[in-house]
């Protein structure tokens, strides 16, 4: 870990200190902004005590961003247009980073200190495509390329659907459990269990029920929003020293043999749809030219680029054997590669066939680029942990009391937390990332409605005009901070 630093001017590793912090005090203030979602309705159904809740919550956390694996992480990385990913210098990288972290951080806290459970998750989407416009703006790019709109896409679609998903799952669920057990005490808010039963806990089941979903929630919030900041971390480490980190040095001679291999299939896989794609990628494999001085991502330079990266690899059983230079260079070309075979494969001119044998040598161009070190999984984990055991009363507050006219039974708060675990486990499966606060908040609020209790106006009201305004908000905010860094950095 601390042999980035050799060689690096003061500056410079300053600026790397600074950025890392960033980005660990956002995981941190993610913790207590959204992690306090996962352990809201275990705490105030008493279910569990408020600091064995979130030491517990911290853990989960902590194993969620360890066995999450990377695809939310890059599917964030790769919002930003492939254009900006491989020519980014450290100034302009630099920049980048502040100026999302900034945007974001303070997005985050505002809403927190208002108790408002806003999503940490469209905040820091809606500073990334801040920055990705702002940079097209600044560079004389057209808009519609500033931004990865596919990814973004698919990415908004997630985000909108997960809590409408939520709200109608849990509301679903809660109804289930009403007519099955009408007469259960689960269906007790915990002052009338209290004060009917004398009783400060669930009963049993009831209470494992919502240990186990609350622990299940925060599992799963480690693995999907962790990765949030694995890729934050992953885009500070490319920018600032690119030699080390834009490839995983730590690859097998057969990691490298496969890309390599990935490659070589992929240029038979364009001499066999030739006909097909000729509108796409007119550059016959045998005509090749070679590669501009200035390299850009071109689908017209697709196959220059096939062997450009094929020649660079060739023999080589260890990444550490090239020269810095020319990791830059291997990266740059498997990043245009995957974007192309991306943008190929939704052209929907090729049959299923074809188009999984390119959905899995995308896979193999991209298993050593899309990569953590451990330290850094390890170091958001604890920032995700130790920021659970901050600032979650707030939130709580909420999420108990304010969101319904009554306070939250315990079949309420199991529906909400079932609900949660499902549809974050699902996004995770398909790297898609989500927001706990929207998706917990939602099926919370699916719950009272189908409780016919009824919503607190203005709770509600300013939920919904937080999660409206978090995404112009930060990307105005993101986007202003850029152009403003980008006059200081050249």
């Amino acid at each position: 870990m601390l042999d980035m630093f050799s060689g690096l001017d003061f500056w410079v590793g300053a600026s790397l200190v600074l950025a890392l912090t960033f980005v660990l005090a956002f995981e941190f203030i993610n913790g207590f902004h959204d992690t306090a979602n996962a352990v809201a309705t275990v705490i105030y159904t008493k279910a569990m005590p408020p600091h064995l809740a979130v030491v517990f919550s911290g853990i989960f956390n902590f194993l969620g961003v360890l066995l999450g694996g990377v695809g939310v992480a890059y599917a964030i990385v790769h919002l930003l247009p492939v254009e900006l990913l491989i020519n980014v210098d450290t100034g302009r990288g630099l920049a980048m980073v502040f100026a999302m972290l900034a945007a974001a951080i303070t997005w985050n806290l505002g809403t927190w200190y208002f108790g408002i459970p806003a999503s940490s998750s469209h905040t820091l989407i809606g500073s990334i495509l801040g920055v990705g416009l702002a940079n097209a703006l600044l560079t004389d790019a057209p808009l519609a390329g500033g931004v990865n709109w596919g990814k973004a896409i698919d990415i908004g679609l997630s985000l909108v659907a997960s809590p409408i998903a939520g709200f109608a799952v849990a509301a679903g669920i809660f109804l289930a459990l009403k007519r099955k057990w009408p007469a259960s005490k689960m269906h007790k808010t915990p002052d009338q269990r209290r004060a009917l039963d004398n009783k400060k806990h669930p009963p049993f089941w009831n209470r494992l029920v919502l240990v186990l979903s609350a622990m299940g929630v925060s599992f799963v919030h480690g693995s999907n929003d962790g990765q949030k900041g694995i890729g934050l971390i992953m885009l500070v480490l490319i920018g600032i020293v690119p030699a080390q980190f834009v490839l995983d040095t730590h690859s097998t001679t057969y990691q490298i043999d496969r890309t390599r291999d990935a490659a070589v299939h992929l240029r038979d896989f364009y001499v066999r749809n030739q006909q097909t794609l000729a509108d796409f990628i007119p550059t016959a494999p045998s005509q090749a030219i070679d590669l501009p001085p200035a390299f850009r991502c071109d689908p017209a330079l697709t196959n220059a680029t096939i062997n450009a990266l094929v020649r660079d690899l060739q023999g080589v059983s260890n990444y550490n054997d090239l020269a810095p230079a020319k990791r830059v260079d291997v990266r740059r070309y498997l990043l245009c590669l995957d974007d192309t075979a991306k943008r190929v494969g939704a052209l929907n001119v090729l049959d299923a066939r074809e188009r999984a044998d390119l959905s899995r040598l995308r896979v193999d161009l991209a298993a050593t680029t899309e990569y953590a070190p451990l330290w850094v999984i390890v170091a958001v984990a604890l920032a995700l942990g130790i920021g659970t055991m901050v600032g979650w009363r707030r939130v709580v507050l909420t999420v108990g009391e304010k969101i319904g006219k009554q306070g939250m039974t315990y079949a309420q708060g199991m529906s909400a937390q079932v609900t949660a675990v499902v549809a974050i486990g699902l996004a995770n499966v398909f790297a898609l990332p989500v927001s706990t606060t929207h998706v917990l908040s939602s099926g919370v609020a699916g719950t009272m409605i189908a409780n016919r209790t009824g919503l607190q106006g203005n709770t509600v009201r300013n939920i919904l005009l937080a999660w409206v305004l978090t995404l112009p908000a930060s990307m105005l905010l993101a986007a202003g901070l850029f152009a403003l860094a980008t006059q200081f950095t050249g």
